[in-house]
């Protein structure tokens, strides 16, 4: 087995506990808001990360992976207790700690459509490219709803992520 097959093993499992935290906090996250159209856009992005999550498992199978059952307890863990918070710390703490993350979900998702175009996969490439899109676009929304509140002067914003146009290119076998 290579070694970017086995970093791209890496990856999927950390993504597919991500997800699961992720998909379990915007639960919480969605029943916390009064808004009723930030309401609907947090549950469509909680649904979004389910089925990367599904996908991902899916592709950690065909490597001949499976998820690290520590890390998905850990993260079960993590997301039922991010769910809670979301309840308790006001509209901006849910709203810019999703941002953040989804931020570092894209780059997770880039590096792995990287190791899979040196693992020889180019065709889970484009797939995680287009993960990588959608999480683009999530933090594209909790960029725009924190960059509106008048706490990101307390807290500053997290650096943008590069044009989403950058995140389609697929990368090439072996390079």
């Amino acid at each position: 087995m290579s070694s970017a097959h086995d970093s791209l093993i890496r990856l999927l499992r950390a993504a597919h506990a991500g997800e699961r935290a992720a998909a379990l906090a915007y639960v919480g996250h969605a029943r916390s808001v009064r808004d009723p159209a930030e309401r609907e856009a947090i549950g469509r992005i909680g649904a979004e990360e389910i089925a990367h999550r599904a996908r991902v498992g899916e592709m950690l199978a065909e490597l001949g992976g499976a998820p690290s059952a520590v890390r998905e307890r850990i993260f079960s863990v993590i997301g039922h207790t991010l769910s809670c918070f979301c309840h308790v710390t006001g509209w901006y703490c849910p709203m810019y700690g999703a941002g953040w993350i989804e931020r570092r979900n894209i780059q997770e998702y880039v590096d792995a459509a990287a190791f899979a175009g040196q693992a020889g996969r180019t065709d889970l490439a484009a797939e995680l490219l287009t993960m990588a899109q959608v999480e683009w676009d999530h933090e594209q929304w909790f960029r725009a709803k924190v960059l509106g509140h008048w706490l990101r002067r307390v807290l500053p914003v997290w650096g943008a992520p590069p044009p989403r146009a950058h995140l389609g290119a697929v990368p090439a076998a072996g390079r």
